[in-house]
């Protein structure tokens, strides 16, 4: 059983950094392509970033420079650390994972981000 656990998710001022963690069970981690959604009220999810089991990334415009994704394999983890946030990024973030073994996707709970003063 796949299961995808995000945490780090806080209320943080304007100008302020969280760092999100999303801890994978069930699947080979090192060769599944890991990424961070978010979905704001009333807005279709999107792609936050990406991440290949080769180490490539990926991100939405609106984002970066700001944000870094990452993967520890020893852990089983993957991180989005998130540096100067904007009000228009409150959304809740979702982790996804790809499983390279049959291209199941799977999503996360999500843990929600709020940027305000």
């Amino acid at each position: 059983q796949v299961q995808l656990v995000e945490s780090g998710g806080d209320l943080v001022q304007p100008g302020g950094s969280l760092r999100l963690s999303c801890a994978a069970s069930g699947i080979i981690f090192s060769i599944s392509p890991m990424g961070w959604y978010r979905q704001a009220p009333g807005k279709q999810r999107e792609l936050v970033a990406g991440l290949t089991q080769g180490g490539s990334t990926m991100y939405e415009d609106s984002v970066k420079g700001r944000f870094t994704i990452s993967r520890d394999n020893g852990k089983n983890t993957v991180y989005l650390q998130m540096h100067n946030l904007k009000p228009e990024d409150t959304a809740v973030y979702y982790c996804n994972a790809l499983d390279a073994r049959n291209l199941r996707t799977y999503w996360g709970q999500g843990t929600q981000v709020t940027v305000s003063s």
